[in-house]
């Protein structure tokens, strides 16, 4: 009692090993686009932390910087009006460093705290969020991709359809190439 086709010898043992081998290669392509995502997730997500930061501290110089500016020119109207030498010189005194702590402010090449620096930082820390968030969506679109495509694969072996298997060669190709776009050039397709 051999009967071709029957069991898990027949012609449909050897087809289903090649699904299973193609469920294999499509479960990997989802642990990279899965493992990839939640790495551009994590990146997205610190850098909106460090750019929020960033802007935080350069609205605080702006602060100060006014406050300062202000009462550099409140001084000097006081100043004009002092007849004494010895008091208008030391207002005039006080406004010199005023002018100078709130130069600071607007720019201290340095340390990098100045607005001027601040507001550099700020925009390359934007700059990698917005590179990781399109990366993110990317590797999203990939995995729903390789997920269908295992869906369509498993379907395969139970109904024996071969349109299943290319539906399924066809995801698992645009997960890939997903996948490919999230690594190397995020910023090239946008869909979202």
């Amino acid at each position: 009692m051999s009967g071709v086709g029957h069991g898990h010898g027949g012609e449909h043992g050897g087809e289903n090993k090649r699904i299973a081998l193609l469920i294999s290669v499509l479960a990997l392509v989802l642990a990279f686009s899965e493992t990839l995502g939640k790495s551009a997730q994590t990146i997205a997500l610190s850098q909106n932390v460090e750019a929020s930061n960033l802007w935080s501290f350069f609205q605080a110089k702006t602060i100060r910087m006014t406050v300062l500016r202000t009462a550099a020119e409140e001084a000097e109207v006081t100043a004009q009006q002092i007849g004494a030498a010895k008091a208008r010189e030391a207002v005039e005194q006080r406004v010199a460093t005023w002018r100078k702590t709130a130069e600071r402010y607007d720019s201290e090449p340095e340390t990098g705290e100045g607005r001027k620096e601040l507001a550099a930082r700020a925009k390359i820390a934007e700059s990698r969020r917005d590179r990781a968030l399109a990366a993110y969506h990317h590797y999203e679109v990939a995995s729903a991709s390789v997920q269908i495509a295992i869906v369509m694969a498993s379907a395969a072996i139970i109904t024996g359809m071969s349109a299943l298997i290319w539906i399924a060669i066809g995801l698992g190709v645009l997960g890939v190439a997903f996948c490919g776009i999230g690594f190397f050039a995020p910023l090239a397709v946008h869909l979202f």
